[in-house]
């Protein structure tokens, strides 16, 4: 099972979205986007439904 931050990094890449645009759309701070997508964060719900809906997939394709 991959990890929910490599999981929003291949689906937004999948979508051809970069980091900038998804973590503006959130919003959030960029660092700790990267953070999120590099493994060193965990977001909480809230947030993983907000990027869930930037990269135009529902929460359950992220968590799988």
């Amino acid at each position: 099972m991959l990890r929910v931050g490599q999981r929003i990094r291949d689906v937004r890449e999948h979508q051809g979205l970069t980091q900038e645009k998804v973590f503006l759309a959130v919003p959030m701070n960029r660092a700790h986007y990267q953070d999120i997508e590099s493994g060193r964060a965990n977001p909480t719900l809230r947030t993983l439904v907000r990027i869930a809906r930037a990269i135009g997939v529902d929460l359950v394709d992220l968590v799988r």
